[in-house]
């Protein structure tokens, strides 16, 4: 029964943060017609008012996210030409980031740094674990195998780590950056401030969500390397 509640639990903390998000998004992305200006012009319209002219905006089907390196805020097709809130509250917080890399926020710097490092870290971890088995075998030292094992899980949620320990710079690019762009240029409708602050904070989630989901990877490791 305990054992039970663990997994339920576990399921819960790594499937719960995502499932909001995307129920979040969903839920205001009707009516899709809300506002007469689509989120890739908003993108470019606040970019254009922060001096921020070299900052391109442009589709993308890899997520929603400001690229500090090509200076680009990119974002999906439905949030890139929709009309909704969802769309108008999301490319707002692509341009927070945009801003905060205008500002030299050192948080967002720090954690473009660590995603770099994070992504070879986990292809090593996943190499990592395909050949602790082999090795373990052909030297006959169970110590190796385990080690390395423990080894190649930890690298696999480096990603999670970052984003966890980063949450801050999303908060920051939504709550200290989009927000007030919003309120000040009275872009919003006024009911939907309430409804906006939601979705940033799903906004703000977005990465992290995604990052726990993969923690999967780690319990399908462990599950095939202990049969």
């Amino acid at each position: 029964m305990h054992l039970l509640f663990v997994i339920l639990l576990l399921l819960a903390l790594i499937f719960g943060p995502g499932w909001w998000v995307r129920n979040v998004m969903a839920r205001y992305a009707k009516p899709e017609d809300r506002y007469e200006g689509t989120g890739g012009e908003l993108a470019r319209y606040l970019l254009d008012q922060l001096g921020l002219q070299q900052v391109g905006v442009e589709e993308t089907s890899d997520g929603d996210h400001y690229d500090p390196t090509q200076k680009k805020v990119r974002l999906t097709p439905d949030n890139l030409n929709g009309r909704s809130l969802t769309a108008i509250t999301v490319a707002a917080h692509e341009v927070g980031h945009a801003l905060q890399d205008a500002n030299d926020f050192a948080p967002l710097r720090l954690r473009t740094q660590l995603l770099k490092l994070a992504r070879p870290l986990e292809r090593v971890g996943a190499g990592i674990l395909m050949a602790a088995p082999l090795l373990g075998v052909l030297t006959r030292v169970p110590l190796i195998s385990v080690a390395m094992v423990v080894g190649g899980l930890l690298s696999l949620g480096t990603t999670t780590l970052v984003h966890a320990l980063t949450l801050p710079t999303e908060l920051d690019a939504s709550f200290s950056r989009a927000l007030p762009m919003l309120e000040k240029g009275e872009i919003l409708k006024p009911v939907d401030v309430p409804h906006a602050r939601r979705l940033l904070k799903a906004a703000a989630l977005t990465y992290l969500a995604a990052s726990l989901a993969s923690l999967l990877n780690i319990a399908r490791w462990w599950t095939l390397l202990r049969r």
